[in-house]
């Protein structure tokens, strides 16, 4: 009776590519080995297929291998029904890999087998064998992985170059021998002129345009396969690596460390330093402000203000149907979550609230001619003038002319108060600091919000509230559906006009008995500030009109 035939495909690795590009090397003595192997075997039916299955210069210590992919697609359709290697750690060098291997070759009823190795995987003691000699495989490449990273990491600290395709502006050493960096000239003077560039532009975009429009170009590098990398316009990426890369200050970098290498800089001190503070400065710009603003501006009130519970106030944002909205809220609801008693501002509102305070604040002490801490008419009256302009001013340009002169401040007990800076005050009106009244840098006034925990509706000092449009488009609804249900308009008809429920209009309806004193506030804008259209709406109107003013605080 005839042997079955076997089919045998030979897999053959190499970690790496060094003298894979001669006429015989690693990898074709791995497959003439496992083939004279197969040759011995031919007598159990073993037969070597043509294909080859090689990897040249990958390690094993991963699956993701093109000649190794093949061989599992072969495997999977049927085609293979032996491999053999020279060495198991030809095949894998992991264990977990080998586990993964080993189940998918199963299900496919295939084997392997080594040629210097005397076991294979068709017997359970084989397996054993196999798995103590993958063990120490993968031991093997550990330790050999820590010890090549123990040495760069030294060579790095001695200032050597660890090779990799050197940075525009340098080349190897022509020394093999020497792991050192030395100047290209030509290559050279494209890093300073971008180094330069970014110096007086201060803006990477701006400086790709220009470096694109002066025929800057990145480094060319040459590979030993003939492969040709770079020559191309400088990205803003590649620019931005250029100025941050510490290798043109004559260092080497290894992780988060810097050590002083062996190769000469490129770019003197001053400049880098230069540079790298611009960078900084850039880097907490607000995303999309121009050069030159900070993210302050954004939030020209970031960390002058705290609740009455001592927590900052932190800005923050939204997006809604496209526009985004700006806050400055309790820091506790940044991570904490929902609080009640957390704050939650819109910021333009309360930026313009603190603006006018501190203007009327002024304007109210330069009114009384308290602005000195001494009596001297004359040198009172021009210091009233200069405060009363720069209230005007304040004014004129909102917060962005008041931030600088605060010091801090806080809210609480329907109260803000905030602290003056004496020094920016008198920079800003030409005064003596050491002069000023003290109480004109103090500002006690009351601060009332509709909400808290929400978005919120301020009057701040003699900041007055305007007309709710919400309130004042239900008034009028109110007054027109009134006049409709009187001429004979069915309800049901009236809500299916407007598109809304009956039950909604009949609430809206009930409006047009408010009494006239608060129709006139909220069209005046007037009332009370925590009167909004939802408590309208959530509260019984009493028929009674002074009834319904005291229950929306209005008073007699």
């Amino acid at each position: 009776m005839s042997k079955p035939r076997i089919r045998c495909a030979i897999y053959t690795r190499k970690s790496s590519d060094e003298g894979l590009d001669q006429d015989f090397n690693s990898l074709d003595a791995q497959h003439e080995a496992c083939a004279a192997y197969i040759a011995s075997q031919r007598h159990e039916g073993w037969k070597m297929l043509s294909a080859r299955y090689d990897d040249g210069g990958i390690s094993g210590g991963t699956l993701e291998r093109p000649g190794l992919q093949r061989l599992l697609a072969d495997i999977d359709t049927g085609r293979i029904d032996m491999i053999v290697v020279y060495k198991i750690d030809r095949l894998t060098r992991s264990l977990a890999d080998f586990a993964k291997l080993v189940e998918r070759l199963e299900e496919k009823d295939c084997s392997f087998v080594s040629v210097t190795q005397a076991f294979n995987t068709s017997s359970s003691m084989g397996r054993l064998t196999l798995n103590v000699l993958l063990s120490f495989a993968q031991f093997e490449r550990e330790v050999t992985a820590e010890r090549i990273r123990d040495k760069i990491s030294a060579s790095k600290k001695k200032g050597l170059w660890m090779g990799g395709v050197p940075p525009l502006g340098y080349d190897p050493h022509p020394d093999p021998m020497r792991r050192e960096l030395v100047i290209n000239e030509a290559e050279a003077d494209v890093v300073r002129q971008v180094f330069s560039l970014y110096a007086t532009r201060r803006c990477l975009n701006i400086v790709t345009r220009e470096a694109e429009a002066l025929g800057l170009r990145s480094k060319r590098h040459l590979f030993s396969t003939g492969r040709e990398q770079g020559g191309n316009s400088l990205s803003r990426g590649q620019i931005h690596k250029i100025l941050t890369n510490p290798v043109y200050l004559g260092k080497i970098r290894h992780k988060e460390n810097t050590f002083p290498g062996k190769h000469p800089a490129i770019v003197d001190q001053p400049l880098w330093d230069r540079v790298q503070d611009l960078l900084q400065s850039a880097s907490v710009r607000r995303r999309g402000a121009p050069a030159g603003q900070s993210s302050d501006n954004a939030a020209p009130l970031k960390g002058k203000f705290r609740d009455e519970t001592g927590d900052l106030l932190t800005p923050t944002h939204a997006r809604k149907n496209g526009k985004q909205l700006r806050y400055y809220i309790s820091n506790r609801l940044v991570s904490g979550g929902v609080d009640p008693t957390g704050w939650r501002l819109p910021a333009p509102a309360f930026e313009a609230s603190v603006a006018s305070t501190i203007a009327d604040h002024l304007a109210d002490h330069a009114d009384r001619h308290s602005i000195l801490s001494r009596d001297d008419a004359i040198q009172s009256v021009g210091a009233s003038e200069a405060m009363i302009q720069f209230a005007g001013q304040i004014r004129t340009e909102g917060i962005r002319g008041a931030a600088a002169l605060i010091a801090g401040g806080a809210l609480g007990n329907d109260r803000i108060s905030v602290e003056l800076d004496a020094s920016a005050v008198a920079l800003a009106t030409g005064l003596r600091a050491v002069e000023l009244h003290p109480d004109i840098l103090r500002i006690d006034r009351p601060f009332t919000c509709r909400r808290r925990g929400v978005e919120m509706k301020i009057v701040a000092g003699s900041f007055a509230p305007s007309p709710d449009a919400a309130m004042v488009r239900a008034l009028r609804n109110a007054h027109h559906w009134s006049e409709a249900l009187k001429s004979g308009t069915p309800l049901k008809r009236l809500a299916s006009e407007v598109k809304t429920s009956e039950r909604y209009v009949a609430r809206i309806i009930a409006l047009s008995g408010l009494s006239p004193k608060i129709q006139t506030a909220i069209i005046d804008g007037t009332q009370p500030v925590d009167l909004t259209l939802q408590r309208l709406l959530r509260n019984t109107l009493p028929l009674n009109w002074t009834a319904q003013e005291q229950v929306f605080g209005f008073g007699a």
